[in-house]
């Protein structure tokens, strides 16, 4: 039975890159830290085609055909090609314009060794990697030549590398399960201490037991780890196959830092995408994805079983039928998938079906917080919560508040702290804002408004679901923006629960805020009581003096408003005319003499005359005296 589309939760990019299949004229190669493929045709003597992720970085040209190619890789930025033909030697060729284009080459030092391949760590800079050890040249394509920087003999097995992070891993030892790191920065070449991987039966007598296809390196959250696939064994006893990770930190020891439950036997494949690590099992044609950030409340610290079920990459249907014909390649690298000889895919995670898969909400959302394009997925299971509208739901709504305010407090505390360090212009990197990052504004347009208006849900839900996620965001100590006060208010007038909001107001559940006083002004009509508990508001935020007088002014309650002006100290600077002006609407003629004497009074004591200055905006109305 075909699983329904939406269960698919792997799936591969929309635009593979296509190249020419590997035939008896045509070699292709995989270029891991370009991401680039090579198609090379009769040694190169017939086109040599490059391909990157996109159409940008296409190349093609011609070479000489001096024998068959068994490996091919374009420095960074594409400025030098390195090409070996020979287990002695490897041969360059400038692409950096004006340069000489002629071949020159550079045989390893070592004497009797082989070389097993090359890994650009710069634009300039090689390592030759030899069965007796390893090279470390600089290139100077002006001159044509290479200099020898650093080398280091051991008895080599096999290698990796990880590009991000510049690593070349060196299997050494008859049984090949002692691994020798090093590390490449400027020009440099570190030894990282040699770590051993544990293999589930010791061979007796000795023999390579450590294959390169059980190992692969990769960046996970920051951090290299060395994944070691550790195969089914009946005779350690172990039920099924696991990927061991060794943490390969740049100082200090490599440790087995995390274990990755199979729980199934078979072939694998690898890959990292999102900072999951994605299993492949080959006979079941599905795959499962772990995430060691994740901790499983029933395991061990660093063991972990599946996040989801295990399920099939999205079917895809191929543009173009043609032979398929397997190339002889090492596996491609572990964020790269492919699928068929002619075309080369990225795999990509989609998450909309991972909501309906793990049930925990809790942690569902730990998983969605840590991928990459995770916001609006994060916003539609908010609002999935909030649908069944049951009380018995509010633990799972606080909890994933919760969860979504801690990181939204982490990058307020981030940006805080580099603008401080900003001004004191010490450097530092500024925080990067990823979607992971809910703020108020987007819980509120996404999913609180339109929750607020939906009639089929309990209003007294409602508000404790708004008053859940005040809660929340109080307890990280972040400041409630008065848009979701409002939101309150509304809904608590809208259902006539006054009573409710009075208390909420007398008691600071919600926050005092000229916003929020104004909308309560706009309520005396409905609710009359609102009319002081906004001016107990406005006087409680001892900076909205201003805005005091203006609503007193506007209810026609002059005196009310120069009592008040007077007890805050402001008489002195007060204009004149609003006052009097707002006095002579209310046609009391005795009102408008009491504010006028008030005035002159005022002038009086300050200036020494009752007068008011040329210019002053006075009135244009006849003093009471005159009448």
């Amino acid at each position: 039975m075909t699983e329904p589309p939406q269960q698919h939760y792997l799936e591969l990019s929309e635009n593979p890159v296509q190249f020419e299949h590997a035939s008896s004229v045509n070699n292709v190669f995989f270029d891991e830290a370009n991401k680039q493929v090579f198609a090379v045709r009769s040694g190169g003597a017939t086109g040599v085609v490059v391909k990157g992720p996109d159409d940008k970085s296409s190349v093609a040209f011609r070479m000489d055909d001096k024998g068959e190619v068994k490996c091919i890789k374009f420095s960074i930025g594409n400025k030098i090609l390195a090409v070996q033909r020979t287990s002695k030697s490897v041969d360059f060729i400038n692409f950096i314009p004006d340069y000489p284009h002629t071949e020159f080459s550079q045989e390893c030092k070592t004497k009797n060794a082989n070389v097993l391949g090359f890994c650009w760590t710069n634009w300039n800079e090689i390592v030759f990697i030899t069965d007796q050890g390893i090279e470390f040249y600089q290139v100077f394509p002006d001159k044509r030549s290479l200099k020898l920087l650093k080398n280091q003999s051991i008895n080599v097995n096999w290698y990796q590398y990880c590009p991000e992070t510049a690593v070349i891993l060196l299997s050494t030892t008859v049984q090949g399960n002692i691994l020798q790191p090093f590390a490449f920065r400027n020009g440099t070449m570190s030894k990282m201490s040699k770590f051993e991987i544990e293999l589930p039966v010791i061979p007796k007598p000795a023999k390579l037991s450590l294959s390169e296809r059980d190992i692969a390196m990769a960046t996970i959250y920051g951090q290299l780890y060395v994944m070691y696939l550790k195969h089914h064994s009946r005779t350690a006893n172990s039920p099924s196959a696991e990927v061991v990770l060794y943490h390969l930190p740049r100082e200090g020891a490599c440790k087995k830092s995390h274990v990755l439950k199979l729980n199934t036997t078979g072939k694998f494949a690898l890959n990292i995408v999102d900072n999951l690590v994605v299993v492949h099992h080959q006979s079941s044609q599905t795959s499962l994805i772990f995430d060691i950030n994740l901790k499983e409340p029933d395991c061990a610290v660093n063991t972990h079983q599946p996040v989801l079920p295990a399920r099939s990459i999205h079917p895809y249907r191929m543009p173009l039928a043609g032979p398929a014909v397997v190339p002889s390649q090492p596996p491609v690298p572990c964020h790269v998938f492919t699928c068929s000889p002619g075309y080369l895919w990225y795999l990509q995670v989609k998450l909309h079906p991972t909501v309906n898969l793990l049930q925990d909400k809790g942690k569902l959302m730990d998983f969605l917080l840590r991928r990459r394009d995770c916001k609006m997925v994060i916003l539609s299971v908010c609002s999935q919560i909030l649908e069944g509208g049951v009380k018995g739901s509010l633990p799972v709504v606080a909890t994933v508040f919760d969860k979504l305010n801690q990181v939204y407090k982490e990058y307020l505390e981030a940006e805080q702290s580099y603008t401080v360090v900003s001004d004191g212009s010490a450097a530092q990197k500024r925080p990067v804002r990823t979607q992971a990052v809910i703020d108020q504004s987007d819980m509120y347009t996404h999913v609180l408004s339109s929750f607020t208006e939906r009639k089929e849900v309990s209003h007294k839900f409602v508000i404790a679901v708004l008053m859940e996620y005040i809660r929340s965001l109080n307890q990280h100590q972040i400041t409630v923006q008065h848009y979701l006060y409002e939101l309150v208010i509304k809904t608590l007038v809208q259902h006539n629960l006054f009573y409710m909001l009075h208390q909420f107001l007398q008691y600071h559940v919600l926050s005092d805020s000229k916003p929020l006083a104004c909308l309560l002004l706009s309520l005396e009509s409905t609710y009359p009581p609102a009319h002081q508990l906004s001016l107990d508001m406005l006087k409680r935020l001892s900076t909205a003096n201003d805005e005091i007088v203006e609503v007193l002014l506007s209810k026609q309650q002059v005196l009310g408003a120069l009592r008040f002006i007077r007890s805050v100290g402001g008489h002195d600077n007060v204009s004149a005319r609003k006052f009097l002006d707002a006095a002579r609407q209310t046609g009391d003629q005795m009102l408008f003499y009491t504010v006028f004497r008030s005035f002159q009074q005022r002038n009086q004591r300050l200036r020494g005359s009752p007068a008011f200055n040329p210019g002053e905006n006075k009135p244009r109305v006849h003093s009471p005296d005159d009448e």
